[in-house]
């Protein structure tokens, strides 16, 4: 085995994939004219699926600072796309829930998200298609698995257990 590491290697493919395909949504988005910058967009897509989670909650799936996060949803609820709600279990934190207003834009950015998955997914069958996706939903699994286990291990050391 040599020392020299691999570009080629999975995971440096995965990263250099992941990183190429988010500034290419980004450059998308930011030409797209849709009003909205790439993280806000992203923010709003995520709250859409997520409707109704917590704010804590948003910003950790999306992998983010919650302070980062609180920014985006400031601007997305002064444009009337968001609303924030109290939530009945905890009167400290917030629900965050998607207006009538953010539907049109919210079709946009998928609109965007789709053509791009169609020029970047170009050449691959469906059958393949469906195979890499169930994979690197596999990939994301075990991932999280490996956070929840070092998070259970951080919270074991702080406590003492």
């Amino acid at each position: 085995m040599s020392s020299r590491p691999d570009p080629d290697a999975l995971g440096f493919v995965l990263i250099d994939v992941a990183r190429m395909l988010r500034s290419a949504f980004e450059r998308r988005i930011a030409s797209a004219g849709l009003g909205l910058t790439p993280g806000e967009a992203r923010t709003l897509v995520r709250i859409a699926s997520l409707e109704g989670s917590r704010q804590f909650d948003i910003a950790r799936r999306m992998g983010i600072e919650p302070m980062t996060l609180s920014t985006y949803l400031d601007r997305l609820q002064s444009l009337g796309l968001i609303e924030r709600r109290p939530d009945p279990a905890d009167r400290r934190a917030k629900l965050i829930f998607t207006t009538p207003a953010a539907s049109a834009l919210i079709t946009g950015i998928r609109t965007e998200q789709l053509d791009l998955m169609q020029q970047v997914t170009s050449g691959i069958g469906a059958d393949e298609l469906a195979q890499i996706h169930g994979r690197l939903k596999l990939l994301r699994a075990n991932l999280s698995a490996l956070e929840e286990d070092d998070a259970a291990l951080t919270l074991a050391r702080e406590t003492g257990r």
